[in-house]
């Protein structure tokens, strides 16, 4: 089976906006519904709580036409407009036997900020993430190590009934080799001790990440590219915070864990993994 994940920053400006930036994440939409995957997660949708308009969702059903459309977005009194997640499932790929948009009992306005949907099919469970950046100045540091705590309580949950494949932007690079210059980032958010650990404690619970698991010592392989240094991408002064984990026990199927090229794009760019599910 192929899953695909991508951090779009704006779904709204993919499907319609004019901008050059625009035009390449629309590139980058149409080069994924060309790939064909079986199930296609999406992070910062930034879509009203109603979800997307008419208009939007005549782009989303003609690029995608034999999917169904699940999403949450960030509803009161979370600020509008702000994160959101999406999960396009393939029809002919199995049912979908339950869709969840959980709880976790996360700190401040966290819960109501569509950061975590869920689908379960007979075999396993897909769930997307948008995790909480600590911010500027770290201001929301303490309420994300709070959140890495519950979220780890929710996957492993799920874990326990059956098979796990959890992805999306998680807003830290885990080791030094994932960012291109870690020396000189261990205070910034992303990349402090709190926030790596965190993620250590997660994949500890029965998680593999999938890449660094295929691609051990790779080097230079990143997910993101800050937008505000122009030269970033150019550069590939980059950082690998998008991931595909993984339940332990079915490491072995996965038979593909990559990035799939996104041009001149600069933020994220898409994730791919293939599994024998």
């Amino acid at each position: 089976m192929r899953f695909i994940s991508w951090n779009i920053d704006s779904l709204n400006a993919a499907l319609t906006g004019t901008s050059a930036r625009a035009q390449m994440s629309a590139a980058v939409l149409e080069k994924i519904a060309g790939m064909r995957p079986d199930y296609f997660a999406i992070q910062e949708t930034k879509l009203p709580e109603a979800g997307p308009n008419q208009k939007q969702m005549e782009i989303i059903e003609k690029l995608f036409s034999d999917y169904d459309c699940h999403y949450i977005s960030s509803r009161p009194p979370a600020r509008k407009g702000y994160a959101g997640v999406m999960i396009l499932a393939r029809r002919d790929a199995g049912p979908v036997l339950e869709v969840t948009k959980p709880s976790i009992g996360a700190p401040d306005t966290m819960d109501v900020e569509g950061r975590i949907l869920t689908i379960e099919t007979a075999d396993f469970f897909f769930t997307t993430v948008y995790t909480p950046n600590a911010g500027d100045g770290l201001r929301r540091l303490d309420d994300r190590q709070q959140w890495d705590a519950r979220y780890a309580d929710y996957l492993a949950g799920l874990d326990a009934r059956k098979p796990v494949i959890a992805c999306g932007d998680y807003n830290v690079a885990h080791e030094e080799i994932d960012l291109k210059n870690p020396d000189a980032n261990h205070m910034s958010a992303g990349f402090t001790d709190q926030e790596r650990e965190g993620f250590t404690r997660l994949l500890d619970r029965g998680f593999a990440d999938s890449f660094r698991c295929l691609h051990r010592d790779l080097a230079d392989a990143y997910s993101w590219w800050a937008q505000r240094v122009k030269s970033s991408k150019i550069n590939n002064s980059g950082w690998r915070i998008d991931y595909f984990l993984v339940s332990d026990r079915i490491l072995n199927r996965v038979n593909s864990s990559e990035m799939i090229d996104s041009g001149a794009r600069q933020d994220h760019c898409p994730l791919l993994l293939e599994i024998d599910v």
